[in-house]
């Protein structure tokens, strides 16, 4: 499954908003250095979907707020 994410870096609290089925908003308190967010981003995504880190993966935007992760 694709899920599309838009990342909010160095947050005051970590949260998710489901928009719809594939489209997620998610707050980390990482800052956007040195991947410390994507880690923060998985970290939090994992805990929302009660699934294991290692079956999520970022497949685009690594570099982006905007990314697309692969769940499997």
């Amino acid at each position: 499954m694709r899920i599309f994410v838009k990342t909010r870096p160095g947050a005051g609290a970590e949260k998710v908003d489901k928009i719809d089925e594939t489209h997620y908003i998610v707050w980390v308190r990482e800052p956007p250095e040195k991947g410390q967010a994507n880690k923060g981003v998985i970290r939090v995504l994992a805990e929302y979907l009660d699934k294991p880190k290692s079956l999520i993966t970022i497949k685009s935007g690594h570099t982006s707020s905007a990314k697309v992760i692969e769940i499997l």
